[in-house]
């Protein structure tokens, strides 16, 4: 694939980092590290964007791990927050046709307990969502971090929805209203607008959260995406055809390739929508959640 242009600036991916125990063909529990934004944040670098992640990371060994597959993908660590606290875990299991659902276990782990954010002075985009928008404080946290984000670095926003995981499901929707008021681009999947929207199709769900002036991106799988933006008609995007092995990290590698090659602008966004969808395909070509390289991508 052609190498296209990187987005300058920081991109800052605030959330969680975890551990996801999936079984492996012999029943045994496999740890993989892996979170939302985690992902996403070493997607973009990999990528060769410049790329942080702010969040909690636990001493522990598994926090060493998360530390350090960050920093060999070249993913800024100025922003992260060491802790005592263990590790958040998360059960994966894979339907038959490589489908991951997840089960999240986190009273008194790594990831819910941020309470204190600061955004980086070189900060062009701000990436929130997945479980960092569910759990408390650092729900909170992030909503103030939105808030207070001034008005030129962008903000983007991946609902990415964990309904298992969402107890005061009045709450979450309320503060995702008002993360989404902010946002100027949204990226969310078909199964996310379901559950957001329920009943609606996916491009006039997404419309539905955009804010005057934002842009959406909806995933559909191995349908490749959808970009909806202004009054036009939604545009879609194939996705390439290939041997699935598993769906683990596939929307993270898309958001973080996506925000890797997208600077704000409309003319930008349909190539690093189509670059992205193209980065999501190779993820799910791999076991867990490996993003591709740029070199990878080019070759």
């Amino acid at each position: 694939m052609k190498e296209q242009h990187v987005a300058a600036g920081a991109i800052v991916f605030a959330g969680e980092a975890l551990v996801d125990l999936a079984f492996g063909a012999g029943g045994e529990l496999v740890p993989l590290i892996g979170g939302g934004p985690f992902t996403a944040a070493r997607a973009a670098a990999r990528l060769g964007a410049d790329a942080r992640f702010l969040g909690r990371l636990s001493t522990d060994r598994f926090g060493g791990q998360l530390r350090a597959a960050l920093a060999d993908d070249g993913v800024g660590l100025d922003a992260v927050v060491s802790t005592e606290d263990p590790t958040t875990l998360a059960l994966v299991e894979l339907d038959d046709a490589g489908v991951a659902t997840y089960r999240f276990y986190v009273e008194g782990t790594s990831a819910p307990g941020l309470t204190e954010a600061a955004l980086p002075d070189d900060a062009a985009v701000l990436c929130v969502g997945t479980l960092g928008l569910v759990f408390e404080p650092s729900a909170s946290t992030l909503e103030a971090l939105v808030a207070a984000t001034p008005e030129d670095v962008m903000v983007a926003v991946d609902p990415n929805c964990r309904p298992v995981a969402i107890a005061d499901e009045a709450a979450y929707r309320a503060r995702l209203d008002r993360i989404l008021a902010r946002a100027d681009l949204v990226k969310a999947s078909d199964a996310d607008l379901a559950y957001l929207r329920p009943g609606t199709a996916p491009a006039t769900a997404m419309r539905d959260l955009l804010a005057p002036g934002a842009a959406g991106v909806v995933t559909l799988g191995a349908e490749g995406a959808l970009i909806v933006a202004g009054d036009a008609e939604p545009l879609a995007i194939p996705a390439p055809r290939i041997d699935l092995v598993d769906t683990i990290g596939a929307g993270d590698a898309f958001l973080g390739a996506l925000l890797s090659r997208y600077d704000g602008e409309a003319a930008t966004l349909h190539a690093a929508a189509t670059f992205a969808v193209t980065v999501a395909a190779r993820t799910c070509e791999r076991a867990g959640s490996s993003p591709p390289t740029a070199a990878e991508m080019t070759a």
